[in-house]
Order: C-alpha cells, then structure tokens, then sequence
C-alpha cells in the first residue's frame, strides 16, 4: 500500500471515475488530467483531500497540486485507476478537445514561444548591461559613459552584442526551429529555412533599406525578388515556418518512402523559402508593423492612461484563460519596431501585485503551517514571475487578493503606461524585471513597482478587515463561437 493510496482513491472518484478520465500525467507539482466532462470533477471535495494543496483548470487539464511527492501520489493513483498514462505531450493534445479556438491559439503560441523565452531574457538583461555601459553619462567620470572611460568596459560591450545580435536579429531561425519542433517535422530544415530570412551575407538589412538604403535584388531576366532580410521579425518567420511543415506533412503523404529522404526536404524547404520571399516575407512584414503600431499607438494616445489601467488590471485573469502567452509575439515586435517595449514592463508588474497579495494572506494567516507551505512558494514563484501558484492556489481561492492584486497591477500598470517606461526587451517577469528596463525609465518602474506591492498588500488587508469580495471566485473561459 501505498503512502496516499487512500487520497488517491477519493481524488479517483471525485474527477469522475475511470469513464470521466480520458488521459493523465503529472509534472513537478501537479497531477494533470484531460477529463471527458470536466462538470463532473468535485472541486470542493478535492481541494478538502489532505495531499491535494488546491486545483484549477487551464489549457484543457484539469491540474491537481499536490507538490514535490506528486510522482509518489501518481503511482499510487495509477495503481488504483485503470486510465490511460500519457506523457505530458499527449495530454496537451488531448486537452485541445476542451479548448474553444483561441485558447488553442494561444496554446499553440505558448508551445512555440515557451523554448525561446531563456534565451530572450537572457538577451533582454545583456541589452540592460550594455545601456548603463554605453549609453549612461556618469558624473563620477566627468560626464563621460563607462564605455568611453575603459577599454576593458569597452570591450566587453562590444563582445556582450555577440550574444545580443545572436538572439534578436536571428530571431527567425529560433521560431522557425521552434515550429518544426512543436508540429513534430524535420526541425534542421527549420533551421536552414531561419538562415534563409536572415543570412547576413545574401539579404539586405530591412532597418537599413528602411531608411533609405538602397534595394538589392536577384535578377531572373523576366522577373526580380528583393533581397530583403526579415532580421528580428517574428510573424514573417511564423508564417514561413508553418508553410514549411505543411509542405512537409503534405509531402510525406504523397511521395513514396523509398525517396521521400530525397524529395521530401526538396520539395518542402525550396517551395517554402521562395514562399518566404515573395509573398509571405512581406505580407508578414506588413501585418506585424500593423500590430505593433496599432499597440504603440494605444500605449502612447492621449488615453494611454487607460490602456495602462485596463491591461494591468486584466492581465491576472487573462494568465487564468492561458491567453496571456499571445502578448510574448507583440512584445517581440515592439521591441523590433521601436526599439523597446512599453508593454512588458505591465505584465512584470502584474506579477508583482499578485505577489504581494499573496505576501498580505501570509502575514494574515501567520502560524497557518499548512497554509504557508503554499503561500510562501507562491509568493516567491510570483515576484520571479511565474503567477499560477499564486493564482490558483491562494489569491483565487480567497477572492479578495485576487482582487487587490488586480488593482494594484491596474495602477502601477497606468503610471507605467502615462510615463512611457520602457524594457528593452521581455525579462524575468516579476522583481528582477527592472534589469531589462532602460535606463531612462528604471526610476518610474520602481516607482511603479513600489505600487504593485504596496497597494496589493494593503487591500488586502483591509478587504479581509471589511470582510470584501470573501466569495471563491471562479472563472469560466469564455466561448469564443
């Protein structure tokens, strides 16, 4: 027997049983589950059972946390159950079934965007470094910038662009690798497809043609194809990648396997990089600008005040719908077209203010062992910029710090917005993310960032005292018919 055979057993009947349980796996902390009819799963029961430390549904799964024994629970539980075990990559499909078509989307861009986000950050904090060296005038050093008073500071700016120019100009060939490896295609032919948007040997800059450079251009006597690079663009290099794999499934299904190793990568990779350059480099091109703009001309309207507010406010419940992961595609572009996002900095700060809630229920609930053996994880996860645990295991639970939370993140979000703060790039979305914002704008982040923690706490302090918005709020995603 098992240690939680026995929570095994009840959580086993409270999802339904074995004909309501179409597929299950678990990660680090959670056991996930695609359920037939997820109506069906008892929560309040669930949540009752001692191992389990709180529930929520996202993406399609219905998501038990159970925490670091969860491959322990799941033994016991499989023991118990005759369901179908999958790996985590099944289980997503299979959630798809649950999910309206912009939730998969939304999945979709999260599964293409999810392996990329280390590297971005890494190239949003180097991109921080090299403006307090290169661009920031010191007193201290008779007005000159670090980079202008050392050659070794020097040096190390110029070398730190090696890692920066590899991760944003080449920016094509990630997501085009990304998408071969997420639809399960040939992913070196999505490498080479990248190279072929970017190859800075071959292509024109598009920043330098852009300001007036001159067009270069292959010659095929009858016709002509400009020799446009797509350097840091992101839809240009989705649509390419996405035509690639379906000229590939298509490929596969109608070529003999006994030359399908010859064929199939000719016909998909040629095909697809003449698609690229003719018609959806520029089309891609054109909408991504359309986006960026039309987001850029909201954050910096004489309503910016509002979008702030509105976007800061909202944000929270938009992580709980999964279609948070769409704003990663926009802040790319932003920083692309503008050098800099003023978006990122409102979904740091969001993060942030559920934090915070989180921190105000701990100090309310002090002593509350059980408890904080939620609480505190959460509240860390949150200010290092992943909300869910905060989310779905307090401040969702409660209510009202959910609540507190998404005013908090509402104002600092318009005082970021009003003041134009801007991050060169996405960071590490929560207290660390003032490492990626420019300089000129670190003083009204943290101005922004004392907001997302101080109001949070005290609202929800003084909500508990006057005892608001105390009601479990539960969300339902919206229909998107």
């Amino acid at each position: 027997m098992g240690k939680y055979i026995d929570d095994a057993r009840k959580l086993h009947e409270y999802v339904g049983g074995d004909s309501n349980i179409s597929s299950v796996t678990h990660c680090v902390t959670r056991m996930r589950f695609v359920l037939n009819d997820p109506k069906k799963a008892d929560i309040e029961k669930i949540e009752a059972l001692p191992s389990v430390k709180g529930s929520f549904t996202q993406a399609g799964q219905f998501q038990v946390i159970i925490g670091n024994d969860v491959d322990q629970f799941y033994n016991d539980f499989i023991s118990i159950a005759n369901v179908h075990e999958a790996s985590k990559a099944e289980v997503k499909e299979d959630a798809m079934k649950n999910q309206n078509w912009l939730q998969k989307v939304a999945s979709v861009l999260a599964e293409i965007f999810a392996p990329l986000i280390p590297a971005i950050i890494v190239g949003g904090l180097l991109l921080g470094l090299r403006n307090i060296l290169g661009e920031i005038q010191f007193d201290s050093l008779g007005g000159k910038t670090i980079v202008e008073s050392s050659k070794f500071w020097a040096g190390t700016n110029d070398f730190l662009w090696l890692i920066c120019e590899a991760i944003f100009h080449y920016l094509p060939v990630h997501i085009t690798w990304s998408i071969t490896r997420k639809m399960g295609t040939t992913q070196v032919l999505g490498i080479v497809l990248g190279i072929c948007l970017v190859s800075p040997s071959l292509l024109a800059n598009a920043y330098s043609i852009a300001g007036g450079g001159e067009v270069p251009v292959w010659d095929f006597g009858a016709f002509q194809i400009e020799r446009i690079g797509y350097q840091a663009q992101v839809i240009p290099a989705m649509l390419a990648g996405f035509s690639l794999v379906y000229l590939e499934r298509f490929w596969k299904k109608h070529i003999h396997q006994s030359v399908s190793m010859i064929f199939v990568p000719l016909l998909s990779l040629l095909p697809a990089v003449i698609l690229a350059h003719v018609v959806l480099g520029p089309i891609g091109w054109k909408i991504g600008s359309a986006i960026s703009s039309g987001v850029y001309a909201g954050l910096t309207s004489g309503l910016n005040w509002l979008f702030g507010a509105v976007f800061g406010f909202f944000y929270a419940p938009l992580v709980i719908t999964g279609l948070h992961h769409m704003t990663n595609a926009i802040d790319l572009q932003l920083a692309n077209d503008f050098g800099g996002t003023i978006l990122w900095p409102m979904i740091a700060l969001s993060n942030i203010a559920q934090g915070s809630a989180v921190l105000a229920i701990v100090y309310l609930h002090k002593g509350n062992e059980a408890e904080e053996q939620i609480s505190i994880p959460a509240m860390i996860s949150a200010y290092l910029g992943v909300t869910e645990p905060a989310l779905f295991g307090i401040n969702i639970k409660y209510g009202f710090p959910f609540i507190a939370g998404m005013i908090g993140s509402g104002l600092a979000g318009m005082l970021s917005v009003l003041t134009k703060t801007m991050a060169h790039n996405i960071g590490v979305g929560g207290i660390p993310g003032f490492l990626s914002i420019k300089a000129e704008s670190m003083l009204t982040f943290l101005i922004a960032m004392a907001i997302a923690i101080v109001v949070p706490f005290i609202l929800t302090v003084v909500f508990n005292k006057k005892k608001m918005f105390q009601n479990k709020i539960e969300f339902k995603t919206p229909s998107f018919k």
